[in-house]
Formats: C-alpha cells, structure tokens, sequence
C-alpha cells in the first residue's frame, strides 16, 4: 500500500481529492453518527478520553461542495457533481494531559462549561476501492489545540 504523501487540510475545495463522512440525516443532522459505549472512554477528572472505532462504513464525496449538496456540486466555485463513493474509516483518537483549565457560566445565554485543555493523537485510516490511506504515526508534538469538556446549555442548562 502506498501513503499518500500531498496537501491535507486543504482549504481550497478544487483541489480537495477526498471528504469522508457519513452524510446528512433526513432532519438535516451531518458528520454524526451512533457508537457504541464500548467505543469511548471518558475520564474528565484525569483528562483522559479516547474514541476507537473500526471499519465505519461512510462515503467519500469527493470534496466538501459535494458532500452537502449530495453530488450535485456547485456553480461558482466551479466544482463539477461527482457521485459519493462508499468507503470505510478507521480511528483511534487519545486525549491526556491537562495543560490548562476554563470555567465559563453565562447565565444570560443559559450556558456553561468545563474544559481541560489535553494534548491528542490520532491514528486514521480510509479505504475505498483503487485507494487506501493511513496517517502518519502519532506525534503529540503537532496537535495544535485540542480540549475535553462537559456543557450544558438551553434546555439543559437548568438541570444538575
């Protein structure tokens, strides 16, 4: 298998080569779907959690216009419609270390958090047919910013 070694995190959706997500619900919820509980583990007080999933089936629609327009593509930008492709992808996503704190309570907007700031790695992986990808190996000294957290807003906001 060869790793694909170009551009990621590209913002300029013509030249985007692959957007992987589960596609759109039919009340307009994206890029959630269920896991099982035996797939994420959280532990606040430490700022520790990870996510561990195997083989999601997904689809890969090419680029982001695509994939909220459902193939159909876009007029300007000009990027032409390309029907979604299925595929699979595999993840194993690990928080630790708290490197700092935030207490945030708006009560005006019925709002309020905790969060740790944590360093992450992150294991991927994609496979479709004629084309496979694997990141690199985890390397803490890239994360950029990463956070755990527990919210509680609207509705919730109230409850304890």
């Amino acid at each position: 298998m060869d790793i694909y070694t170009g551009p990621v995190g590209q913002a300029n959706l013509t030249q985007q080569i692959h957007d992987y997500s589960p596609g759109i619900g039919p009340k307009g919820l994206f890029w959630i779907i269920p896991v099982s509980q035996d797939s994420v583990m959280i532990d606040l007080d430490n700022a520790r959690a990870s996510l561990r999933l195997s083989d999601v089936p997904v689809m890969d629609a090419h680029d982001l216009a695509n994939a909220l327009t459902g193939g159909k593509g876009l007029a300007n930008p000009p990027i032409p419609p390309i029907a979604p492709v299925p595929a699979t992808v595999s993840f194993d996503i690990e928080w630790s270390g708290a490197l700092a704190e935030a207490k945030i309570v708006n009560e005006a907007e019925n709002f309020r958090g905790e969060y740790v700031e944590t360093g992450v790695t992150i294991n991927w992986s994609a496979h479709q047919a004629g084309f496979d990808f694997v990141s690199e190996a985890p390397n803490p000294s890239r994360n950029i910013y990463s956070v755990l957290g527990h919210e509680q807003n609207g509705f919730f906001f109230h409850t304890e």
